[in-house]
């Protein structure tokens, strides 16, 4: 009697369904399309899952190990909604909200949050933390955990947008998420999973880096080496679990890291985008990138960060569907953390309002060097993006310098000609 007992009771214990920490109250999922959901029941069991906004049913047979994964059929935007999990006993994720999601990813400037790292502030953070509340956007961080073996889930919750969760949140990622929330009138779902100082080989598989020998792979626990830039140890940790979520996009805020090399970096990052794409099962997936700040401490080389700059430049043409945002006018001469977040975030923002959601009549990149011609004394320099003319008009442009063949560069002047695209560069 008392063993029968035990064996209903273990059973029962059992018959639960597990879901992610990704599946949870409150969470955002990707409208209009089929959704992955996924996570553990008792092995051979059938989960049924309820939609409460059409009240369908889906159903899948959990496997020997008790692994389960479906799709359903998300409606437009709207919600809050329910989602039923059921095989045998019952567990309904309440609060669900219909809309966009996106992850959020990088080395310390997107990790930034809105309070802004000690001595390090966020510009104007204090006013917009305090309008902040708004139920319609959801933010999710990814607790940092770096790894040697692929993970299964994440450690994390769901927060509403508040005054409270805002300020522990990514400065990048809420501007971002703030400005496609105003515009689309949609809720918004942002996940970050970031970590200072990271590299960018550490957020990619090991398969992918076996046609990259300049990153060593580790074998064992004891190859790592360090907890943020060692290959492969943040994709298992963080990004691992996430696999398989259907979202809209990608933003993308690192590469201090990777300075010394910029020439590795742009075919790690492609591959990395490509990756990405390949696991959210999405190759057309939109990817914005920011391009790093300048500031004093560029490293022992005065041109090191800025050939990475160039690097990340020439991505654009080289990967499909990403597009760059410029910070040259929204770095810090003292600090590596830019307190100008809002700059960069909506800028971000303006790459996907016009390419991914395809609203009209607005300008979403800075201008972007085309073409040049010396002219006597004079170079003259064409730029994309400036349509409409570029400013300052009718004054000196501060940033250029001239190099000549000696290798030395000098201030140069710079004045935007009769309100064009073009500036006319020289040095006396």
């Amino acid at each position: 009697m008392l063993a029968g007992f035990l064996l209903a009771a273990c059973l029962s214990t059992h018959a639960e369904v597990k879901l992610p920490a990704i599946f949870s109250d409150g969470m955002v999922m990707q409208q209009q399309t089929n959704a992955n959901l996924w996570g553990t029941a008792t092995p051979y069991k059938k989960v049924t899952v309820t939609t409460s906004w059409n009240g369908k049913q889906y159903a899948a047979t959990a496997d020997k190990n008790g692994a389960w994964k479906l799709t359903v059929a998300t409606p437009e935007a709207g919600g809050p909604y329910t989602v039923t999990f059921d095989d045998g006993t019952q567990k309904t994720l309440n609060n669900i909200l219909i809309g966009e999601l996106w992850l959020c990813s990088g080395q310390s400037n997107m990790e930034m949050p809105m309070k802004g790292f000690k001595n390090q502030p966020v510009e104007n953070a204090n006013m917009d933390i305090l309008h902040s509340k708004n139920p319609q956007i959801r933010l999710f961080t990814v607790k940092r955990t770096s790894t040697f073996t692929p993970q299964n889930d994440v450690i994390g919750s769901w927060k509403e947008a508040n005054p409270v969760s805002v300020r522990d949140f990514s400065a990048t990622a809420y501007y971002f998420g703030r400005l496609v929330n105003e515009i689309l009138d949609v809720p918004v779902g942002l996940v970050v999973a970031a970590w200072g100082g990271s590299a960018c080989e550490a957020w990619m598989t090991a398969d992918w880096l076996k046609a990259f020998p300049e990153a060593k792979i580790p074998q064992t626990e004891a190859d790592i080496k360090s907890k943020n830039r060692t290959p492969t140890v943040l994709y298992n940790g963080m990004l691992h679990p996430l696999i398989g979520m259907t979202m809209k996009g990608v933003i993308w805020y690192q590469g201090e890291a990777n300075t010394p090399d910029p020439g590795l970096y742009k075919r790690l990052f492609s591959a990395m985008v490509s990756q990405w794409r390949t696991f959210f099962n999405n190759p057309q997936m939109p990817f914005y990138y920011v391009q790093i700040a300048p500031w004093k401490s560029e490293g022992n080389d005065k041109l090191d960060w800025a050939w990475f700059r160039q690097c990340q430049l020439e991505l654009m043409s080289a990967v499909p569907n990403v597009g760059m945002v410029t910070t040259g006018d929204a770095g810090s001469e003292n600090f590596i953390h830019s307190p100008y977040k809002i700059k960069v975030g909506e800028r971000l923002a303006y790459w996907a309002l016009a390419k991914t959601y395809h609203r009209k009549g607005i300008q979403y990149s800075g201008p972007i060097y085309k073409s040049h011609r010396v002219k006597g004394n004079v170079v003259e320099i064409d730029f994309e993006h400036g349509e409409e003319g570029l400013i300052p008009e009718n004054q000196n442009v501060k940033g250029f310098e001239i190099v000549g063949t000696d290798g030395i560069f000098r201030p140069a002047k710079a004045e935007i000609i009769n309100g064009s695209s073009t500036v006319k560069v020289w040095n006396d």
